[in-house]
């Protein structure tokens, strides 16, 4: 008899974890979002800064970049702060650069005007997938921060082009699924992450092997599963930020 696949989670193959976008989690940052997919919890707050880095002023465009940290009981044991180790791991420095390029990616830098908004994502909680919960809330916060621009007078159109979110597939057990927990990220045979924005265009796609090579058609398949994923998400982001 045929053994019946199932997810730790129980969770069907394509089926997402419970995802929920919390705006307005942090009280005096102008744009934030408590993105929770499942048990990962992120806290990212948008704060927007009336300057630019030293390399870009006169130029007349802005600036979007991001900082990225775990709390120390985030994990089921305590991690040291990176700051009382005196510098970042390269792993915190990866996933920080990967989200400001996602939400670069989705901003028109020129419109913004010369000032720099600046989102800092926290995990709380990680139970896998860390790095796509922070780019799919840093962009509904990077939106409020914008929208509070325009509503007082500093620029005239919002300059996030369109919504940008992140979601990782995986092959647990031979199986392709979505959206791995913990579990299955620590188990999977091959995982990747794609980030992708509402229109369906690619920005990043990082996958590995982590037990033999996966095939083309699997990629495929892959990225069949990361559009379903993603429209998920852009539908939370977008009810999330209250527009059509």
């Amino acid at each position: 008899m045929a053994k019946t696949f199932k997810r730790p989670s129980k969770r069907a193959p394509d089926e997402m974890r419970r995802i929920r976008l919390k705006t307005g989690a942090a009280k005096y940052a102008e744009g934030s979002c408590l993105a929770m997919f499942g048990n990962t919890h992120v806290l990212c707050a948008a704060s927007v800064e009336e300057r630019v880095p030293p390399w870009m002023r006169g130029g007349g465009s802005g600036w979007v970049t991001a900082e990225y940290g775990m709390l120390p009981r985030s994990t089921h044991e305590r991690t040291g702060r990176e700051a009382a180790r005196g510098k970042q791991s390269g792993r915190t420095q990866e996933i920080q650069r990967l989200i400001g390029r996602s939400l670069r990616a989705v901003t028109d830098l020129e419109a913004l005007g010369e000032r720099q908004i600046r989102l800092d994502c926290d995990v709380l909680q990680a139970d896998g997938g860390t790095r796509t919960a922070s780019i799919t809330g840093a962009c509904v916060a990077l939106h409020l921060a914008c929208q509070g621009l325009v509503k007082s007078g500093a620029i005239e159109t919002n300059p996030v082009t369109e919504l940008v979110a992140a979601v990782s597939c995986g092959i647990f057990e031979g199986e392709l699924v979505l959206d791995l927990d913990y579990p299955e990220d620590s188990n999977a045979q091959a995982d990747a992450n794609f980030v992708l924005t509402e229109k369906g265009g690619i920005v990043e796609i990082q996958g590995t092997a982590e037990d033999r090579p996966f095939s083309r058609a699997q990629f495929v398949k892959l990225l069949d599963l990361a559009r379903d994923g993603v429209s998920d998400l852009v539908a939370h982001q977008r009810k999330a930020l209250g527009i059509a």
